[in-house]
């Protein structure tokens, strides 16, 4: 028996992370079409050659990962946890005092990571997402630019309050439109949907906290997978979508009344992406499993009393453990691809598949021509964290990959042609 073949099986048997059950994985559900695959045909993990793969470690030190200007030269530098590697050398620095961590026997204390000015001095910061539950908190930049630092001298800030951060695919969106990032998260002490908004004017240091959907709502619980921002119903305000359903935007964005819609969005997963994956007017959601087996497209149907819910479709099975995704138009084709891979040793071996390799790869999509997607491998030694950066690394206008996880820190140079 192949070891796809093994982990499909015991995958059905799997629970999700930290000891939550889930239902077994493929499961039919009653509202899906008879004729509706129960797997994809699997694909060859076979790199394309497409992407110049750069290792920056193989120490396990994150599973977040960023990209920032630290030391203004003009060049993005690559962050992963406590360390930030200095381009165009990957010189390594330590922001605190920090260690490599056993990826067969611990966790990281860093889970994702985002780059932003977030003080507004003109210096790029760092945002760290610790351990689901805990609040998350940033790294003041100490304005060197030798790269050298002193211990302690990157002050730490908590984020808004001490909120602390539920699920464990929190969002890096800028929901309220001034252009600065802001994060998307469950609440865990009042079990809401939220997000958590950067200083507005320069000099501040405080982050606010915004209720999005009432207290003691699905999707919020510790350990939640799955969250994502999009427009579901079309009415020109992005909405909040979870795997147990969605919550409608209004244009107020702190008003913390969002009416949720239960709808079946799905196993748990990690990011949840929404786009019109077939060209069919209606917007529909993809995600990634996050501990188990399986990437999908969820197609937006009208249920019996004309309602929206959807209808579940499996894009891949190539590789377990897709424990975040990303949008970016990698082939320069005007349409955001779909970014995601495998979290390496996501329960340190515990799980059907969690040692196997470290698949990258991504999806670029066919609207109007079925099956609407297609899968390419970008590597198969590496896989992804638990956030993704896509962002042009090398100046030449198209955005390049960058992950942490515990097989290490890479870089992957996009090469595709246009």
């Amino acid at each position: 028996m192949t070891k796809r073949i093994t982990i499909l099986l015991l995958a059905c048997c799997l629970t999700t992370a930290y000891g939550q059950e889930t239902k077994p994985l493929f499961k039919v559900r009653q509202q899906q079409a008879d004729n509706t695959p129960a797997r994809a045909t699997a694909t060859p993990v076979v790199p394309s050659g497409d992407f110049k793969k750069t290792t920056l470690t193989r120490d396990f030190i994150s599973e977040g990962v960023a990209v920032a200007d630290l030391n203004k030269d003009g060049r993005m530098d690559i962050v992963a946890g406590y360390y930030w590697f200095e381009a165009p050398n990957w010189t390594r620095h330590e922001m605190a005092p920090s260690r490599t961590f056993d990826p067969r026997k611990e966790y990281s204390e860093s889970f994702l990571n985002m780059g932003m000015d977030v003080n507004q001095d003109g210096w790029d910061d760092v945002v760290i997402i610790d351990f689901p539950g805990k609040s998350a908190f940033w790294f003041e930049n100490p304005k060197s630019k030798s790269g050298a630092s002193t211990t302690g001298a990157w002050k730490k800030h908590i984020i808004a309050d001490s909120v602390g951060i539920a699920n464990e695919s929190p969002g890096f969106i800028d929901i309220d439109g001034d252009g600065r990032i802001d994060i998307l998260c469950g609440d865990k002490a009042k079990k809401q949907i939220v997000w958590l908004k950067p200083p507005s004017k320069p000099g501040e240091t405080e982050w606010k906290r915004y209720p999005l959907s009432k207290e003691n709502v699905p999707g919020t619980e510790i350990f939640s997978h799955g969250i994502g921002y999009g427009d579901v119903d079309k009415d020109g305000i992005k909405d909040v979508v979870i795997r147990e359903g969605w919550f409608k935007g209004t244009a107020d964005k702190t008003s913390g009344d969002w009416v949720f819609h239960p709808a079946d969005l799905g196993e748990p997963c990690s990011h949840m992406q929404v786009l019109d994956v077939n060209g069919d007017g209606k917007n529909d959601v993809v995600s990634a499993s996050a501990h188990q087996l399986g990437v999908w497209w969820h197609e937006q149907v009208a249920d019996e009393q004309g309602g929206i819910n959807f209808k579940t479709h499996l894009m891949s099975n190539t590789t377990a453990q897709t424990h975040s995704s990303i949008m970016a138009d990698l082939n320069g084709d005007g349409r955001a691809d779909y970014i995601t891979g495998k979290r390496f040793l996501a329960h340190h071996g515990r799980d059907p598949g969690d040692s196997d390799p470290g698949i990258l790869m991504w999806f670029e999509f066919t609207p109007g021509k079925a099956p609407y997607y297609k899968e390419h491998i970008i590597d198969n030694d590496s896989g992804a964290g638990l956030n993704i950066v896509a962002q042009d690394m090398n100046g030449d206008r198209k955005p390049d990959i960058v992950i942490a996880n515990k097989n290490g820190v890479f870089l992957f140079e996009n090469k595709l042609k246009k």
